[in-house]
């Protein structure tokens, strides 16, 4: 019997982001591209780059949903989209807007983060340095 729906599934790191059922197609990003899923295409797994991904059902019609890094797994019926972040819009232009907002501020915050651990990084190397050479 041929797959008719598909059943979508975006998880978050400490949560479920959203759970649909009838779902006729997908449209995802990765580096090489966008691609499209349909019920019938065969299983498979893509890394997702950050950007818009895609659903329709019947009821809600096209769904756009900003998704970062992640990873998209399809079997059989079943998709299931992990990623770091999301955020769920009926207006592209206004999901555009609030990713520019949510994730860069995020952005920003992750690489003061990440420059204070390389400056910690470099000081705990240094004195052990120091110490080998005593």
């Amino acid at each position: 019997m041929a797959l008719t729906q598909m059943n979508l599934k975006v998880l978050l790191p400490f949560q479920v982001f959203g759970e649909k059922t009838g779902v006729s197609r997908i449209v995802a990003e990765t580096r090489a591209g966008s691609f499209g899923l349909l019920p019938h295409r065969l299983d498979c797994v893509a890394a997702l780059t950050p950007g818009i991904l895609i659903y329709e059902t019947e009821t809600d019609g096209e769904v756009f949903v900003a998704v970062d890094d992640g990873v998209l797994v399809k079997t059989g019926a079943d998709v299931l989209v992990s990623v770091r972040r999301a955020l769920g819009g009926a207006d592209l232009g206004q999901l555009r807007a609030s990713v520019e907002k949510e994730f860069k501020t995020i952005d920003e915050r992750e690489t003061n983060v990440r420059s204070v651990m390389a400056k910690l990084e470099a000081g705990f190397l240094h004195r052990l340095a120091s110490f080998q050479h005593e």
